[in-house]
C-alpha cells in the first residue's frame, strides 16, 4: 500500500510539471501572436476576420489561456504573415548566463548615449544594430532603403541579429527604433536578450535629435511633430512588452545609467515590469 501511494504521488508530481510546462508554452505563444498582430497594426477584430478565428478565442489565446488546434494556429499565422513554427518557437527562455541587453525606443530615446556609458560601467562591449547592418550591406541605411527597400532591410536586420546573438554572450545593443515592428527580430530580442525600453515624451525625442544636429525630422516636413507623436503612439504597445521600462524624462544620463546598472544584475520577474 505504501509503495502504491508513493507511486501515485510521483505521477501527480510529473503531471503537475507537465501542466506547468504546457502553460508556459501557451503564454509564450500568446505573446508571439500579440506581438505579430500589433506589428501589422491589426486589431483583434481584424485578425479574427482574416483568420476565421473568433475574437473571443484570440483574446484568450493572447492571454495564454487558450489551447489551440494546428488548423487554427496555421490560419492565425498566415493572417499575421508568418508560419506556425515561428509562432510556436522552441518554448525556450533566454539562455542561462546570457547577458546581452538590448535597448529599445524611438530615435532620441538616448539608446546610444545611455548604451555606451552603461557598457563602460558593466565592462561589456557596446554595439549599434543599425551600424552592424550598414557594415553587412556595405552602404548607409538611407541608401539601403532607397535602393533595396524595407523588405531587404528587414532580411539583413534579422540575419545580422541572429549572428550577433550567436557570437556575443555579454553586450549592450542599441537597436533601431523600428525593430519592434519586425515580428521575427523583436521575438528574437525578447527571447534571447534582456529588453529595456528607454521611454521619453515626444517633445524630448524631438529636442534630443535636433540638439545632436540632426535636422532630418524637420526638413521639408511641416507636420513632423504630429508624425512623431503618431509613430510613438502606434509603437508604445510593442515597446511596453520589454522586460523593463525605464523613463528618461527629466533625468540625467548618469542617473539613468546608475539605475540600470542596479537593475541589470537582477532577474526581471515578468515582461512589462516598469521602473519609475
Amino acid at each position: 500500500m505504501l509503495t502504491k501511494t508513493r507511486h501515485n504521488q510521483r505521477i501527480t508530481g510529473d503531471e503537475r510539471s507537465n501542466h506547468q510546462r504546457g502553460q508556459s508554452v501557451l503564454r509564450q505563444l500568446g505573446q508571439r501572436v500579440r506581438a505579430s498582430r500589433l506589428a501589422r497594426r491589426m486589431t483583434l477584430r481584424q485578425l479574427a476576420s482574416s483568420s476565421g478565428v473568433s475574437s473571443r478565442f484570440l483574446s484568450d489565446l493572447e492571454a495564454g489561456k487558450a489551447n489551440i488546434s494546428v488548423v487554427k494556429l496555421t490560419s492565425i499565422a498566415r493572417a499575421v504573415g508568418t508560419g506556425p513554427a515561428e509562432l510556436l518557437g522552441d518554448g525556450a527562455a533566454p539562455a542561462p548566463g546570457r547577458r546581452v541587453v538590448s535597448l529599445l525606443g524611438l530615435r532620441g530615446a538616448g539608446k546610444s548615449t545611455v548604451g555606451r556609458l552603461l557598457a563602460d560601467k558593466l565592462r561589456v562591449p557596446f554595439f549599434e544594430l543599425d551600424r552592424l547592418i550598414e557594415l553587412e550591406a556595405g552602404m548607409r541605411l538611407s541608401e539601403i532603403f532607397a535602393f533595396h527597400g524595407e523588405d531587404y532591410y528587414r532580411r539583413v536586420e534579422l540575419s545580422v541579429l541572429k549572428r550577433f546573438l550567436l557570437k556575443h554572450e555579454e553586450a549592450i545593443l542599441a537597436t533601431g527604433g523600428s525593430v519592434v515592428t519586425s515580428p521575427d527580430a523583436f521575438r528574437l530580442l525578447s527571447e534571447r536578450t534582456r529588453t529595456i525600453w528607454l521611454k521619453a515624451t515626444p517633445q524630448e525625442h524631438w529636442d534630443r535629435v535636433v540638439k545632436q544636429g540632426d535636422l532630418r525630422p524637420i526638413e521639408n516636413r511641416p507636420h513632423a511633430m504630429a508624425e512623431l507623436r503618431r509613430r510613438l503612439r502606434e509603437r508604445e504597445p510593442l515597446y511596453s512588452q520589454a522586460e523593463v521600462t525605464c523613463s528618461t524624462s527629466e533625468r540625467s544620463v548618469a542617473a539613468v545609467v546608475s539605475d540600470l546598472v542596479r537593475r541589470i544584475g537582477k532577474r526581471t520577474a515578468r515582461p512589462g515590469q516598469h521602473d519609475h
